[in-house]
């Protein structure tokens, strides 16, 4: 019997594959635990919209990511924090900071966590972060850490 899989399930596939499984399996397991459904013309109709719509939205996701770099690496973000002597801060700049900054000057709203700043930023100056938007689109931020009076 063929069915249309719902959920992963181990061993046999993943959801949205069709595949060939034995009637009893199906009938039994399959179906009675909902996750699959059998391969009929319209549930196949219906798996190939759901893909199309998937497509869809991955290349709007997509492009969004693309304007938003571009938008990204035309920035600057200023903070401000206490210095010691030789430009060193007094504790350091995290990538929260960053991102606070960054949504209150300009309204982007982007996790710490794709920011890829393995350790804060301990110095005054220009620093270049690496910002993950999507699995294919990345971007640099700079940032500028001044002196604060």
């Amino acid at each position: 019997m063929k069915v249309i899989f719902l959920k992963d399930v181990k061993g046999k596939g993943k959801k949205g594959e069709v595949k060939n499984v034995s009637d009893g399996y199906a009938q039994n397991f399959l179906l009675k635990q909902q996750v699959a459904v059998e391969a009929t013309p319209a549930n196949l109709k219906k798996l190939e919209a759901q893909n199309n719509k998937a497509s869809q939205l991955a290349a709007e996701e997509l492009a969004q990511a693309k304007q938003l770099k571009e938008k990204i690496e035309k920035l600057t973000v200023e903070l401000s924090a206490k210095a010691g002597e030789g430009g060193r801060l007094f504790g350091s700049i995290t990538t929260k900071q960053i991102s606070e900054a960054l949504q209150s000057a300009e309204g982007i709203k982007i996790d710490k966590r794709k920011m890829e700043l393995p350790e804060g930023i301990r110095s005054l100056g220009y620093t270049k972060v690496p910002v993950k938007l999507h699995h294919e689109v990345s971007a640099t931020l700079n940032v500028h850490v001044k002196e604060a009076k």
